[in-house]
C-alpha cells in the first residue's frame, strides 16, 4: 500500500492542492502549506520510490529560490501599469471618454454600445486592469443606457465584455505573467496579441451590429435633446484629413531620410500636435473654426492615444523594456491627471495602496508556486503531467483543446494569477516537446483567461457588475422615473453571447496559428556587396552601401576559376563557384623533403585518376587540398635524437 502511495504521490499532491483551492482556501497559504507538508511526506517515503528525489537539505534552497523573485525585472511591470490604470480611473479619464464617444455615436442606433466597446478597448490598452474597467464603465455608462432604453442585459453584457478586453489588449498584465512563466519576451508577447485583440473587438462591434438590426429596441439612437455637442461630425473628419496630409509631409519632405520608425514616428507626433493645438486655440479663443464636437474629441481623445504610444510604442519600437514602459506610462498618467487638476493627495494614496496591495498579492503567489513546484518536481510530478498530456490524442490540436477545456473550468473558480503561475509552468514543458511556439500558446490561455471571467457564475467582471448595478428600483435624477434593477440572472445572460465570440476567436487562433506568430515576420535583409570598379577598388559611395557598414576596402581576391564546384586541381588552385569568393592561383612551388627528387611528368590527366582526393606518389592531391609537389618531411617521435644536415647526432 504505502509503495503505491508514494509511486502516486504527484496526483495525490495536485489533486489535494487544487481541491483546497477550489474550497476557497487562501492561494498563496495553501500553496506553501501543501508544498512543505508532501516535502516531508515525500523525504520519508523516498526509500520506497526511486522516482521520488526529495532529501532534507534541499530545504535549503527556499530562501535563494524565494529572493530570485524579487530579481525578476519583468513582474515590476505589474505595479506600474496598476498605477497608471488606477490613476487614469481616478482622474475620471473613462467618464471624458464614455461621455464623448457617446456623442459622436449617439445619433446612430446601438452608439452607446459602440461607445462602450470603443472605451473598453482605450481603458484596456491604459490601464490593463479588468476591475479598474468594469467598475468605471459600469458606474458611467450603465445608468445612461438605461435611461433611454436599451435592453438591460445587451447593456450588461457589453459592459462586462469590453471590460475584459484588458485580459488580452497590450499592456495586460496577463500577457506580462504568461511571458514571464513562459520565458518568453513581453514585446513578442504583446506584437503576438495585436490581431487576436482586434479581432475581438471587431467582432463585438459586428453583434452590437447585428443586435441593431434585429432587435432594434434593444439599442436606439440617443434622442436629439441628449445629444449636448449637437452635430459637427463634418468638421472632425476634415481635422482627421489635415492631419493625415500633414503626416505624409513630413514623412515625403522632412523625414525622407531617416529610418522609418523615426519618420512614421517624428511625423505622426507633427500631425497630432497640429489637431491638438489647433482644437485648444479654437477652445480658449473662441474662433469657432471647428465644432463643438470635433473640438470635444480631439482633446478627450489625444491624451490617453499619445499614453498609449508612450507605452506600447516604446516597446514596438525597441526604445524601452516594457519595465521602463510601464514607469513612462506611470509617469505620463501622473502628469494627465495634474493637468487635468485632478490629481490630489487623496487619489495619490488610494492609487499607491491599490497598487501595493495587488503587488503584494503577486509576490505572495508566487513565494507559494515556488516553494510548491520544488516539492512536485522532486516528486516527478512534472514528468506525471507531460505523460498525461502527451498520451492526449490529435497531437498539437488535441493538446491545445484539451488546456482550453481545462483551463476555462479552472479559470470560473480561480483567478488569473493562480493558473498562471501554478499551471502554465507545468503545461510549457510538454508544449515545447510538441513543437508548439510558446507566445501563440501564451495568447490562447490569455484569450481563455478573458473568456473565464465572463462565465456564469463564478466569472469575476459578472461579479465586478453585480457590485455596482443597481438591484432594486432606483430614481434617475435626469428624467425623474423610477427604473428598474437589474437582476443578477440578466448579467448572465446578456455575457452569454461575448463567451461564444470569444470561443470564436480562441478556435480561429488554434486553426490559424499565424495570427500569432506573424511576430516572428520581421525580415533580416542583407544587401548584396556592391561591385567593384575596374580597378577593383570600391568608390567612397559604395563604401558607404548598407552592405558594408564598416567601410572596409575590397579583398581583391582574384577572379574565380572555372570548374566543378568544391574540387580543387593539380596546381593546388580552388574551383569554387560561390559568389564573392574567389582564391587566386597560389602558384606555389615544390617543397621536397632531402633524398627525394621532384617528379619530372606532370601529373596525370586521366580522368579516372582525377578527383579521387587519394594524393598518390606523383603528386596528384585533387580532392585531398594539398597541392601537388607540397611534400611534408616525416615527423621525427616526440623525444627522439635530432639529426643536423651532417647526419650527426
Amino acid at each position: 500500500m504505502i509503495d503505491i502511495i508514494a509511486h502516486q504521490l504527484a496526483p495525490i499532491m495536485f489533486i489535494s492542492v487544487m481541491a483546497l483551492l477550489l474550497i476557497g482556501y487562501p492561494v498563496a497559504f495553501t500553496l506553501a502549506a501543501g508544498g512543505l507538508l508532501f516535502f516531508v511526506i515525500g523525504v520519508e517515503m523516498s526509500i520506497f520510490s526511486n522516482e521520488i528525489r526529495l532529501f532534507w537539505p534541499l530545504l535549503g534552497s527556499h530562501p535563494e529560490r524565494i529572493y530570485g523573485v524579487m530579481y525578476n525585472d519583468t513582474l515590476l511591470a505589474i505595479p506600474f501599469f496598476t498605477f497608471m490604470g488606477l490613476i487614469l480611473e481616478r482622474s475620471r479619464m473613462a467618464e471624458d471618454l464614455l461621455d464623448t464617444i457617446g456623442q459622436l455615436f449617439g445619433p446612430i442606433r446601438g452608439g452607446l454600445a459602440y461607445a462602450v466597446v470603443l472605451v473598453g478597448a482605450l481603458l484596456a490598452a491604459t490601464t490593463g486592469v479588468v476591475a479598474a474597467s468594469v467598475i468605471a464603465m459600469g458606474l458611467i455608462s450603465l445608468p445612461i443606457m438605461m435611461r433611454y432604453g436599451y435592453d438591460r442585459s445587451f447593456a450588461t453584457g457589453t459592459i462586462a465584455g469590453a471590460g475584459t478586453l484588458a485580459q488580452v489588449v497590450p499592456p495586460s498584465l496577463v500577457l506580462i505573467v504568461m511571458a514571464d512563466q513562459l520565458g518568453r519576451s513581453v514585446g513578442d508577447m504583446y506584437v503576438g496579441a495585436l490581431l487576436p485583440a482586434a479581432i475581438i473587438i471587431g467582432l463585438y462591434c459586428l453583434y452590437v451590429f447585428g443586435v441593431t438590426l434585429a432587435k432594434p429596441k434593444w439599442a436606439p439612437a440617443l434622442p436629439p435633446e441628449a445629444r449636448t455637442l449637437g452635430k459637427g461630425v463634418i468638421s472632425l473628419l476634415v481635422m482627421f484629413a489635415l492631419s493625415v496630409a500633414i503626416y505624409f509631409v513630413g514623412r515625403i519632405y522632412f523625414f525622407a531620410d531617416a529610418r522609418f520608425e523615426v519618420s512614421v514616428v517624428w511625423s505622426a507626433v507633427i500631425a497630432v500636435a497640429f489637431a491638438l493645438t489647433v482644437s485648444l486655440i479654437n477652445r480658449y479663443a473662441k474662433l469657432g473654426l471647428i465644432s463643438r464636437l470635433a473640438e470635444q474629441v480631439i482633446i478627450v481623445l489625444i491624451p490617453p492615444l499619445a499614453l498609449i504610444f508612450l507605452v506600447l510604442g516604446t516597446i514596438f519600437l525597441g526604445i524601452a523594456t516594457p519595465t521602463e514602459g510601464g514607469a513612462m506610462g506611470a509617469t505620463g498618467a501622473l502628469v494627465l491627471a495634474m493637468l487635468k487638476g485632478r490629481m490630489s493627495v487623496r487619489v495619490m494614496r488610494q492609487a499607491l495602496y491599490s497598487t501595493t496591495k495587488l503587488a503584494s498579492f503577486v509576490m505572495f503567489i508566487l513565494i507559494g508556486a515556488r516553494v510548491f513546484g520544488l516539492t512536485f518536481y522532486g516528486i516527478n510530478g512534472n514528468v506525471w503531467i507531460e505523460d498525461l498530456m502527451l498520451a492526449l490524442p490529435g497531437g498539437q490540436i488535441g493538446f491545445l483543446i484539451a488546456v482550453t477545456i481545462i483551463v476555462f473550468i479552472l479559470g470560473c473558480f480561480l483567478d488569473f494569477f493562480e493558473i498562471a503561475f501554478i499551471l502554465v509552468p507545468l503545461l510549457a514543458p510538454v508544449a515545447e516537446k510538441l513543437e508548439i511556439d510558446l507566445i501563440w500558446f501564451g495568447i490562447i490561455l490569455g484569450i481563455n483567461l478573458q473568456t473565464s471571467f465572463l462565465t456564469p457564475p463564478f466569472g469575476f467582471a459578472l461579479f465586478y457588475l453585480r457590485s455596482i448595478a443597481p438591484k432594486a428600483e432606483w430614481l434617475d435624477k435626469v428624467t425623474n422615473k423610477v427604473m428598474p434593477g437589474v437582476k443578477t440572472t440578466e448579467i448572465y445572460k446578456g455575457a452569454i453571447p461575448y463567451i461564444v465570440l470569444q470561443a470564436i476567436v480562441i478556435g480561429l487562433i488554434i486553426a490559424f496559428p499565424r495570427l500569432v506568430t506573424h511576430y516572428k515576420d520581421e525580415p533580416v535583409t542583407v544587401a548584396p556587396p556592391p561591385e567593384p570598379n575596374a580597378g577593383g577598388q570600391q568608390t567612397p559611395e559604395q563604401r558607404q552601401q548598407p552592405g558594408n557598414p564598416m567601410q572596409l576596402p575590397p579583398l581583391n581576391l582574384g577572379p574565380s576559376s572555372s570548374g566543378s564546384s568544391g574540387t580543387g586541381n593539380g596546381n593546388g588552385q580552388s574551383n569554387s563557384s560561390t559568389p564573392g569568393l574567389q582564391l587566386p592561383n597560389l602558384q606555389l612551388p615544390p617543397i621536397n623533403t632531402p633524398g627525394q627528387s621532384t617528379p619530372s611528368s606532370p601529373p596525370s590527366e586521366d580522368p579516372s585518376q582525377t578527383g579521387r582526393g587519394t594524393g598518390d606518389a606523383t603528386g596528384n592531391a585533387a580532392g585531398s587540398g594539398v597541392p601537388a609537389g607540397l611534400q611534408l618531411p616525416d615527423l621525427q617521435p616526440l623525444g627522439a635524437p635530432q639529426q643536423n644536415p651532417s647526419g650527426q647526432n
